[in-house]
């Protein structure tokens, strides 16, 4: 990409199409590090809870071509960017870590990230070095605002889009549907005890399809195998055992929850009482196992687009007293 915006000229335009994944697949490295270390970094990043926003103001910091980079590139010609977002938000210098759209992060930014989480001992040298000489201005920081005059973009595609879609479908089923946020984030299981205490204090009317969109995350203590979207249905089920009237459902539009096969799961009082325990799957990040016996994980299969993840409640009557 940074060969072709080399030879670009001022009458040309370039239209970028840009989609959530796309920090993974802009995998370039600064000078010094290897893949694998870079890799490893943002592992640890994950497994420590970092949200999105995090998690991108250190890759665009670790790039030549995020942040901004990538249409400081293509100047002196124009860039046209439509967007499918992922974030919450629908922040432009996140989604993708935002290759033309400028950014307000700095590199010193990045190191309090990595600071926040304790990672300064875990993480290869090369990558602090290389983070430590851009604090210092030895390096050029990403694209600052105002230096992009000739990008534009256009989210095309969001989580909210996808939330209307899905309480229109609910209302043709007969529930009264009702969209609470496409922003919930935080740690799966209290986004769980939230959504779970809204469910209980609904005084709308029934049948009713609460739904709430956004992108939770999860610090892995355990060795288990899971997702953000399966502990978060694992976290709520657990508050809505002895609530029969509620169905709670948890998934990524990409239809992929984590390393597994599953988008998700869906899970209620039926579920619990024929299940295990599912305490212990909880407290070792394993719910892909726990769902897997209960049989009611959701499988979609990739579904090759990404605007975050879908909780949908279902909620047959009012809370039991």
């Amino acid at each position: 990409m940074l060969q072709l915006a080399a030879g670009l000229k001022p009458e040309d335009h370039v239209i970028f199409l840009l989609s959530g994944g796309a920090s993974a697949l802009l995998a370039d490295v600064p000078e010094g590090v290897s893949m694998e270390e870079l890799q490893h970094a943002f592992q640890l990043l994950l497994n420590s809870g970092a949200d999105i926003t995090e998690m991108n103001t250190v890759r665009k910091h670790l790039s030549a071509i995020k942040g901004g980079q990538l249409a400081r590139a293509i100047h002196p010609a124009s860039v046209h960017s439509i967007l499918l977002s992922d974030v919450p938000g629908n922040d432009p210098a996140v989604i993708g870590s935002g290759p033309t759209v400028a950014d307000q992060t700095t590199f010193a930014d990045a190191l309090t990230v990595i600071d926040k989480y304790d990672l300064r001992d875990l993480i290869a040298s090369g990558i602090l070095y290389h983070l430590e000489q851009g604090e210092a201005g030895l390096i050029p920081e990403t694209a600052r605002p105002g230096e992009l005059p000739h990008a534009t973009y256009v989210v095309a595609a969001s989580n909210r889009i996808a939330l209307e879609a899905a309480a229109h479908k609910a209302d043709k089923l007969g529930y009264h549907a009702q969209i609470l946020t496409d922003q919930a984030t935080g740690k799966a299981r209290e986004l769980a005890a939230s959504l779970v205490q809204t469910a209980l204090t609904y005084k709308g009317p029934f049948p009713a399809c609460l739904l709430a969109g956004g992108e939770s995350t999860v610090q892995v203590t355990g060795n288990g195998l899971g997702g953000r979207n399966q502990e978060l249905a694992l976290a709520a089920g657990l508050l809505i055992k002895d609530h029969p009237q509620i169905t709670f459902l948890a998934a990524g539009t990409d239809g992929i929850d984590g390393p597994t096969n599953a988008a998700g799961a869906v899970i209620d009082a039926e579920t619990l009482a024929m299940g295990p325990d599912p305490i212990p799957f909880l407290d070792n990040n394993d719910s892909w196992h726990y769902f897997h016996q209960t049989g009611t994980h959701i499988l979609t299969g990739p579904t090759n687009t990404n605007v975050m993840d879908l909780a949908v409640i279902l909620i047959h009557g009012p809370a039991n007293v």
